[in-house]
C-alpha cells in the first residue's frame, strides 16, 4: 500500500469529555511499531458499553478518546515482527487479546489475557499508549479498538484475522456483542438440552443469549424485558415465552418460580444493572440453578442472601462469552457462513461514521437492536 510507514490523515469521532456528543475530526494515526498492524475499518457496530463509558462510567482519565470496539476491516500495512498478517487481510480487532504465551492463555479455564489495556486499566477502559493525534493531542484507543475511526492500528494478539467470504458489516457484531450473549449461555453457563432458561434484558447480547440457550437444545427459553416492543425479535432467535415485569405486581422471580415448578435451571443477565443481576440470581431453581452476569457494569456493589447460594445456586460472570478471542472469532465467522448462527437479524439499522450521534441515541432510548455504520468505504 502506498500509505505504508507513513501517518494516515482519516476520520474518526472523537469523544473529548464524558456525556457530550462525539465530534467527528481529522485525526493521525501513526504506522504501526513492531508486532502491531494497522487496519482500515469498514464497518463497526454500536454497542452499550461505548455509551456507558461515555454517560455512566466517565473515568476523567479515559478521554478524549475514539470509542467503539465491535467493528471489521483490512490489514492496511504491518509492522516488524507481524507474520500471522498480511495487507488485505479481512480482520476483527479484538477488546480481549490473546497472548498464548500467560498463564491465563494457558489454561482453558478462562480467555483472559494478562497483556492488553485491560490488564491494569479497566476502569479507565483504554491503554495509556495510543497511537492516535488530533490537534496536537493524544487520543485514547477507547478498549484497545477505537473502531469509530477509519484506521486504527492494533498489536497483533488482538486481532482475528477471518474468513475472506465474511460480510465485514455482519460479522462486526462478532467482535463484542453478539459473541458475548451466545457464548455466556454456551461456554459460561453451558446451558444443557431440555433445560428451562430466563434471559433478562433483549438487548443484542441478550437475544444472542437467547441464540445460544436454543443451539444449547434448551426446551423452554424466557425472554424478560420492560419493552414489550422486543419480544417478537426474541422469538426470532429461539424465544418460547415472554414476561413483562411491568405487567405483575410481585417480583418477576416469584413470577419465574410460579412458572417454572421452583425456578429455571439457568438465566442470564444482559443487562448490566445490579438490581437486574439480583433477581436473575433469585429466579434460579435450588439445587443446581445457575446465574451469569452478562451485561457490563462495575459502579455499584451487587447484593444477595447467603442462603441463595447455600441452598445451591452458582453465581458466575462471563467476559466476551468466555471466547478465548483469536480462537473463538474466526470459529463464529464460520458458524454465521455456515449459517448455524444469525447476524442479519440483530441489525436494525444501517448508518454512516457522521450519523454515529444518532445511531447513540437510538441506543439510549431503546429503539435499536444493534446500529451498523459504514466507517470507509471498502
Amino acid at each position: 500500500m502506498a500509505t505504508a510507514g507513513k501517518v494516515i490523515k482519516c476520520k474518526a469521532a472523537v469523544a473529548w469529555e464524558p456525556n457530550k456528543p462525539l465530534v467527528i475530526e481529522e485525526i493521525e494515526v501513526a504506522p504501526p511499531q513492531a508486532n502491531e498492524v494497522r487496519i482500515k475499518i469498514v464497518a463497526t457496530g454500536v454497542c452499550h458499553t461505548d455509551l456507558y463509558h461515555l454517560f455512566e462510567g466517565m473515568h476523567k482519565d479515559g478521554f478524549p478518546a475514539v470509542l467503539g470496539h465491535e467493528g471489521a476491516g483490512i490489514v492496511e500495512s504491518v509492522g516488524p515482527g507481524v507474520t500471522e498478517f498480511q495487507p488485505g487481510d479481512k480482520v476483527i480487532p479484538l477488546f480481549i487479546s490473546q497472548c498464548k504465551q500467560c498463564r491465563f492463555c494457558k489454561s482453558p479455564k478462562t480467555n483472559q489475557c494478562e497483556k492488553g489495556w485491560a490488564a491494569d486499566r479497566h476502569d479507565v477502559m483504554a491503554s495509556a499508549e495510543s497511537r492516535f493525534t488530533c490537534k496536537g493531542k493524544k487520543v485514547l484507543q477507547f478498549m484497545g479498538t477505537s473502531t469509530f475511526s477509519q484506521y486504527t492500528v492494533m498489536n497483533q494478539m488482538a486481532v482475528a484475522k477471518v474468513d475472506p467470504a465474511a460480510p465485514l458489516d455482519k460479522v462486526c457484531l462478532l467482535g463484542c456483542g453478539v459473541c458475548t450473549g451466545f457464548g455466556a449461555a454456551v461456554n459460561t453457563a453451558k446451558v444443557e438440552p431440555g433445560s428451562t432458561c430466563a434471559v433478562f434484558g433483549l438487548g443484542a447480547v441478550g437475544l444472542a443469549a437467547v441464540m445460544g440457550c436454543k443451539a444449547a437444545g434448551a426446551k423452554r427459553i424466557i425472554a424478560v424485558d420492560i419493552n414489550p416492543e422486543k419480544f417478537e425479535k426474541a422469538k426470532v432467535f429461539g424465544a418460547t415465552e415472554f414476561v413483562n415485569p411491568k405487567d405483575h405486581n410481585k417480583p418477576i422471580s416469584q413470577v419465574l418460580a410460579e412458572m417454572t415448578d421452583g425456578g429455571v435451571d439457568y438465566s442470564l443477565e444482559c443487562v448490566g444493572n445490579v438490581g437486574v443481576m439480583r433477581s436473575a440470581l433469585e429466579s434460579c431453581v435450588k439445587g443446581w440453578g445457575v446465574s451469569v452476569l452478562v451485561g457490563w457494569t462495575d459502579m455499584y456493589d451487587f447484593a444477595a442472601r447467603p442462603i441463595q447460594l447455600i441452598a445451591g445456586r452458582t453465581w458466575k460472570g462471563s467476559l466476551f462469552g468466555g471466547f478465548k478471542s483469536k480462537d473463538g472469532v474466526p470459529e463464529m465467522v464460520k458458524a454465521y457462513l455456515d449459517k448455524k448462527v444469525k447476524l442479519d437479524e440483530f441489525i436494525t439499522h444501517k448508518m454512516t461514521l457522521g450519523e454515529v450521534n444518532d445511531a447513540i441515541e437510538l441506543m439510549k432510548h431503546g429503539e435499536c437492536i444493534r446500529t451498523v455504520l459504514s466507517v470507509s468505504p471498502q
